[in-house]
């Protein structure tokens, strides 16, 4: 689980894309323009692959605000997503280890 309160990427969000993986969750987090807005995207799928390399049928995104209760907001929904799909990020990361030991 992520914890909001050692969860502090804004600045880094402002400048570049944050990625980082939960037991066989990837997720992202980056800055795009929603209609005249800067908005933080949150994106989650499975692993083994990276964002580029994964079909975007398996991607999940929400968009949040781009300030410290943005952030609070993408843990928030990180943590749900992860929590709600728990049993399908196990069985991805398991079949990854699978993969990289044959």
């Amino acid at each position: 689980m992520i914890d909001k309160d050692n969860f502090h990427p804004l600045n880094y969000i402002k400048k570049e894309e944050y990625s980082g993986s939960m037991d066989g969750m990837r997720y992202l987090l980056k800055k795009v323009k929603s209609g005249e807005e800067d908005v933080i995207r949150v994106t989650v799928w499975p692993e083994p692959l990276g964002f580029a390399s994964t079909a975007e049928t398996q991607k999940t995104s929400a968009e949040v605000p781009l300030n410290k209760e943005g952030v609070e907001q993408a843990a928030d929904w990180l943590n749900e997503q992860y929590e709600t799909r728990k049993e399908y990020w196990m069985e991805n990361q398991n079949r990854a280890w699978t993969d990289i030991k044959d």
